[in-house]
């Protein structure tokens, strides 16, 4: 057989491998996505979670010639994105229907909503209310229960839906919601329970980019693009960090049920913030021994042990085993170059100019530059 004919063989093969590869990457991608939709994840017991987590790294390693080929295109914010109400959200973790229902949510007084921007300690303080709501005797490890199959993401697609997810506690009993959604997107009552986390805007894009390349991979776009899309109001997923902040903090002034709370607070005084969320919720006052226990148990180290029950999105093809925090600091902003730190510092800085928002004293750093 001569050389143009054994050329048109191995042409032949690759192109029939790789249309099989196209074929079984599809058919995993179906049976990855029904397998994580409302509680099939996360409803599994942690034995459950950890065989389908082995069994996904095994079609990743089979599939890792076409993985490998799709991460030299880069990820496009404005392919992986859809528009609700003029605000974009990521395809995947949620979609347009998801944002639908979550519109036409009504709000009940056993609800607390646990809000933030994206990468501000949302996990966290979810944890912080479970754990005040139930003084500190909150089972999630011991259980084997993940967060996200009690607390419904209202907006999103893969956590227990918000028909189904129970309310917790005897003395408040509550149901605990996260939401990324800025304030003119949230279903809003009087009679809810609001807590805001808002973080550092060079923090909260560090952790934006830790966030993205860990689901990503190799498809992760270069520096300049994310700048692009964080500071987009047409990209940025639930808008941008000014938008927001300054949306949530109008509600808080305007609103006794809206508490607002800083994620460096957090980081520097947890079991001051874990006093102000049990008065916030009408909760009798804490002991001195549960508010060290529930400190402990949403303390950084314990959940970063218990990963399993904080996962903050089930795995996929490209994140078969995601951390839940990267470090979780209050000072993540330092590790951006400093010439996008000063620009990203002085856009925030413009677009809450001549709002409430007290940049300058929360975040001094951002005005001084």
């Amino acid at each position: 057989m001569g050389f143009f004919a054994w050329t048109g063989v191995v042409v032949g093969a690759f192109i029939i491998l790789f249309i099989i590869q196209v074929a079984y990457l599809s058919a995993v991608l179906k049976w990855e996505h029904e397998r994580t939709i409302g509680l099939a994840y996360y409803g599994l017991p942690p034995a459950q979670r950890a065989k389908f987590k082995r069994t996904l790294k095994r079609h990743a390693i089979l599939l890792s010639p076409i993985l490998w080929f799709s991460g030299k295109t880069k990820l496009r914010f404005q392919k992986a994105s859809f528009t609700h109400r003029g605000i974009a959200a990521p395809m995947g973790s949620c979609n347009p229907e998801s944002f639908a229902k979550a519109d036409t949510y009504q709000p009940t007084p056993a609800d607390v909503f646990v809000v933030t921007q994206m990468k501000c300690g949302t996990t966290w303080m979810q944890h912080v209310v479970y754990q005040v709501l139930l003084r500190g005797r909150g089972d999630l490890v011991e259980s084997g229960t993940a967060l996200y199959a009690v607390s419904p993401w209202i907006e999103a697609l893969k956590s227990v839906p918000i028909e189904q997810a129970p309310t917790l506690g005897t003395e408040r009993p509550s149901r605990i919601i996260k939401t990324h959604l800025p304030s003119e997107l949230c279903p809003w009552s009087p009679a809810a329970k609001y807590v805001y986390v808002a973080r550092h805007p060079v923090s909260c894009f560090a952790s934006c980019i830790d966030f993205v390349n860990t689901n990503v991979g190799a498809m992760a776009p270069a520096m300049p693009v994310f700048e692009e899309w964080y500071c987009s109001p047409q990209l940025m997923w639930w808008g941008t960090w000014p938008n927001h902040v300054k949306g949530w903090w109008e509600q808080a002034q305007a609103n006794s049920n809206v508490l607002f709370i800083h994620f460096e607070d957090m980081k520097r005084d947890l079991p001051g913030v874990i006093r102000q969320v049990a008065s916030f919720l009408g909760m009798k006052p804490l002991s001195e021994a549960e508010v060290v226990l529930i400190a402990e148990k949403c303390g950084f180290r314990y959940m970063q042990e218990n990963q399993g029950a904080f996962e903050m999105h089930p795995p996929h093809l490209l994140a078969t085993n995601a951390d839940l925090f990267v470090r979780g600091s209050s000072d993540r902003h330092k590790d951006v170059p400093a010439d996008v730190q000063g620009r990203i510092a002085a856009w925030a800085a413009r677009e809450v100019e001549g709002s409430s928002f007290p940049l300058g004293k929360v975040y001094p750093d951002v005005i001084g530059r």
